[in-house]
């Protein structure tokens, strides 16, 4: 694979949340909370899919110069969501290229 496009956007995906009782059989995919994945545009590895339809259209909101406040954001670069099976609470933390680091999430 050759990357041709300078991503402007980073971004980690830490699990808050999994199920009631917060344990990692209420997950299909057995995440706990504290798993964290970083990325800039390609999924993850090990994510869950169909968590990924639900994300990637709030990563676009930062990468277009939206605003997450305006969707119940905690501020302009972070946000929670809910899985689509409604079982896993994710939270969402965007950083700018120049303050973004793989090393350092």
């Amino acid at each position: 694979m050759k990357n041709w496009y300078a991503e402007d956007w980073g971004f980690t995906i830490e699990v808050i949340q999994v199920g009631e009782r917060n344990i990692a059989e209420d997950c299909r995919l057995g995440l706990e909370p504290g798993d964290r994945f970083i990325c800039r545009y390609g999924t993850p590895e090990n994510f869950c899919p169909a968590a990924w339809f639900k994300l990637f259209p709030l990563m676009e909101v930062v990468r277009c110069g939206g605003d997450f406040r305006n969707l119940g954001g905690n501020s302009p670069t972070e946000a929670e969501f809910l899985c689509p099976d409604g079982v896993v609470v994710f939270r969402l933390k965007s950083y700018s290229v120049p303050n973004f680091s793989y090393q350092n999430q």
